[in-house]
């Protein structure tokens, strides 16, 4: 699949036009696990609920930063979720303007699995690879994201 030598741009450009379509179409026929089928999930869904795995409880605007979105769009997705049972919300002790956000208890197996998937793709694929080969991978991804979106096509 992959050899020593490197490719041109030309080919590059034309494999990556091929494989992207096939990327996308893979994570949004990802589904949610039977125990989240009725909180009607998307893909979007996916990257708020990762944060929150992965780094823990955290405040609205921490999460907007995270994901590179105002924060009045994390709070209407917060209270969507919240509303149906995924989210908890709660008042930091420290700050009282602050809330905090984290995943129900009853969900977060649910949601654990639904992400499993892709982290156990990414890391057979990122494991075999250097330290500097995985930066060089996701700075790639970052960069190709913000050329599109610069290009207004995301």
């Amino acid at each position: 699949m992959s050899s020593d030598a490197g490719i041109g741009v030309d080919e590059g450009t034309r494999t990556m036009l091929l494989l992207m379509p096939r990327l996308v179409g893979r994570a949004k026929r990802m589904p949610p696990p039977e125990a989240l089928r009725s909180l009607d999930l998307a893909p979007r869904h996916l990257s708020l609920l990762a944060y929150l795995v992965f780094d823990g409880p955290l405040a609205v605007n921490d999460l907007a930063a995270r994901l590179e979105v105002a924060p009045t769009t994390v709070s209407l997705m917060v209270g969507d979720l919240s509303r149906k049972g995924l989210l908890e919300r709660r008042e930091d002790d420290a700050d009282r303007r602050r809330t905090i956000v984290h995943i129900a208890d009853e969900h977060r197996r649910a949601v654990e699995d639904w992400l499993a998937v892709s982290a156990r793709a990414w890391r057979t694929v990122l494991e075999p690879l250097t330290p500097e080969q995985r930066r060089l991978v996701v700075d790639t991804l970052r960069a190709y994201e913000e050329a599109a979106a610069q290009d207004g096509e995301g």
